[in-house]
């Protein structure tokens, strides 16, 4: 983990990696400078920077206004959408495609002067949340086009000419992808084996390669592709550079449509790449840049899936409520038996947070005061695990009803409500753009990092003990002048945060939590040293504890801005505190099993099944 020059271009080289390989090319894509702040990386050092999130950024009301024409209009159409067909064909009907296009879904984010709505971050969002209610392959199909499709990297790292050339057809309904993945490639890019040579007059490069889990792939006109591209003059490995690739162009050719568990009607299929011909002004921001660019643009690219989580959990505790109201078991509805009434009081408190959760991270971008990097990942762990749950509650609430398919029910003359295709297309969120222990991963690693760029040698391990003792000793005034701010703060001061009332409490429990959370990391540290990286299962902890006050945080400021704008309602303050308390509970819970002593045992049983010692436990049916 060493701290490499920003905007550095990562070297590659196509095939076998060993392990510092791989992570120096994940190291140098990262961004290494913290231009602007971060309220999560404030946790994480054991500040609540609150004011970096309150009062939340306000839209710009014209902005509003126009976004909300546009919202009637989108829902109008959505209604008329059949959801079930989709799921029962696998297709999205051409004319929904073509109604979208009139609608200019497709150019949401694309700034007016090429012919797009040019609304924030929040409006899109609410967008693809209401598209993808009638249908979720149709809020997949308009993300994948503008959040990591071309639109996105063309809006932030496109020449003009670029932009000129493309933005306006991508608004007018062209549909663009994303292609990084490779069948042997998924997380770990260093082992990327697609390439793009120069060709010998240096006026195109010929691309080669294979895409996997392309989504609108199969139907796209357009699409970003990432390829390894020669060393740089003096380098020895390869760097990961983005082309835009037309489809049509000869040498493209989708192999195969794949089909998965849920999200019928989606475009996703395998993409080859054979001796395409790709003219170098194609080629985005630069050689060697491309991954830096896929990561930068996934931290915007991520924050869908928050607003489409938190939208089906609203459904979802819609449904829970209606039925256990209507539905009597034992002389009494079913929602005031104690068992489900636990589960359908912590669904609408986890619901209220996630919608906090979307509401202040898409804010956050769209103020572009922030660095989000961060607060993108959390907000789509977060998210994307507590939909999980929302959706297995109300499946459970629902019983025999909830697993029972819409089409089914219909049938037998009950209302056809699709919690089990719900369930199905939600499941892909923990792991797509980035899944639960990659979000996790990255977010531990940036959570370090502000202690790592003091520890220098110390933590390679090829450096010189010479060095490492420098590294060290740099960590260790580091961590001296750092430590002491750790043991005070504004949580132990009654009355703090008074502006929050009965929030109030919950906040400084954050105060005094993220303080811990510094604290802890630190012990971690000095008790593992450069093995830090290695305790995953400790790391991981860590970040859960950093993603729970986030939530508690926004929860609170979320609710405290609502009722500021109607104080005759206090719905919003009785769904906080109740996230606030059951979160509180959990980060405790945590608190007390970081270093937990069944790490190890658990490790070595599973390294055993990894080598087939416990074969003996493999079933005798064939499947």
């Amino acid at each position: 983990m060493s701290t490499i020059e920003r905007n550095a271009a990562p070297d590659v080289k196509p095939g076998p990696v060993d392990e510092q390989e791989a992570r120096q090319v994940a190291e140098a894509a990262r961004e290494t400078e913290w231009v602007m702040p971060s309220f999560v990386r404030e946790l994480f050092l054991g500040k609540l920077r609150l004011d970096l999130i309150h009062p939340p950024p306000v839209q710009d009301p014209e902005e509003k206004k126009r976004a909300a024409e546009f919202h009637r209009k989108l829902y109008e159409f959505a209604k008329t959408v059949d959801g079930e067909e989709i799921e029962r064909t696998g297709k999205v009907p051409d004319e929904v495609v073509n109604g979208l296009r009139k609608l200019g879904a497709f150019g949401i984010k694309i700034p007016q002067e090429y012919g797009g709505l040019g609304l924030s971050q929040r409006s899109y969002n609410t967008a693809i949340a209401t598209i993808g209610s009638a249908a979720s392959a149709l809020g997949v199909l308009l993300s994948a086009h503008q959040s990591i499709g071309v639109p996105q990297p063309l809006k932030m790292f496109g020449t003009p000419e670029q932009k000129k050339k493309y933005l306006p057809r991508l608004a007018q309904g062209a549909i663009s992808a994303f292609a990084l993945t490779e069948p042997d490639v998924g997380s770990d890019p260093a082992r990327m084996q697609a390439t793009a040579e120069p060709t010998e007059d240096g006026t195109a490069y010929i691309l080669n390669g294979e895409k996997l889990w392309c989504t609108n792939g199969p139907i796209a006109d357009v699409m970003v592709v990432m390829a390894t591209t020669p060393p740089r003059p003096g380098g020895k490995r390869r760097g990961i550079s983005a082309f835009i690739v037309e489809s049509t162009w000869e040498g493209v050719e989708n192999t195969h449509r794949l089909d998965f568990m849920g999200l019928k009607g989606i475009e996703n299929g395998v993409v080859q790449f054979t001796n395409v011909r790709v003219p170098k002004e194609n080629l985005i921001w630069g050689e060697g840049k491309g991954l830096k660019l896929a990561l930068t643009t996934l931290n915007t690219g991520r924050l869908t899936i928050p607003a489409t989580t938190s939208a089906s959990a609203k459904w979802c505790v819609k449904v829970a409520r209606e039925w256990a109201a209507e539905r009597e078991q034992w002389g009494a509805a079913v929602g005031k038996h104690d068992a489900v009434a636990q589960m359908l009081g912590r669904m609408a408190a986890l619901s209220f947070a996630m919608e906090a959760v979307n509401d202040i991270a898409a804010g956050l971008a769209d103020a572009g005061k922030s660095d989000i990097r961060l607060e993108a990942a959390i907000a789509k762990m977060f998210n994307s695990e507590g939909g999980w749950r929302i959706v297995d509650d109300c499946m459970q609430i629902r019983g025999g009803r909830g697993y029972e398919t819409a089409s089914s029910l219909e049938s037998r003359g009950e209302k056809p409500i699709p919690v089990e295709r719900l369930m199905r297309d939600l499941r892909i969120n923990l792991i797509f753009e980035g899944s639960s222990e990659i979000m996790r991963l990255f977010i531990a690693r940036e959570a370090v990092d502000p202690h790592l760029q003091r520890a220098g040698a110390m933590i390679d391990p090829k450096a010189a003990t010479s060095d490492k003792l420098k590294g060290l000793a740099g960590l260790s005034v580091h961590m001296a002048g750092w430590m002491p701010g750790l043991l005070v703060g504004k949580g132990r001061v009654p009355g703090a945060y008074g502006e929050f009332g009965r929030l109030a409490r919950h906040l400084r429990f954050v105060e005094r939590a993220s303080r811990k959370l510094g604290r802890t990391l630190f012990i971690a540290m000095a008790r593992y040293g450069p093995k830090l990286e290695k305790k995953q299962s400790v790391l991981f902890r860590l970040v859960d504890v950093g993603a729970e006050l986030f939530a508690m945080s926004c929860a609170c400021v979320y609710a405290h801005n609502m009722m500021k704008k109607d104080p005759s309602n206090r719905g919003p303050e009785r769904m906080a505190d109740l996230f606030c308390r059951h979160s509180a509970a959990r980060v405790k819970h945590i608190f007390e099993n970081v270093f937990d002593s069944n790490d190890g045992p658990t490790y070595r049983v599973a390294q055993e099944v990894l080598q087939g010692k416990h074969a003996w436990m493999d079933p005798e049916l064939l499947v």
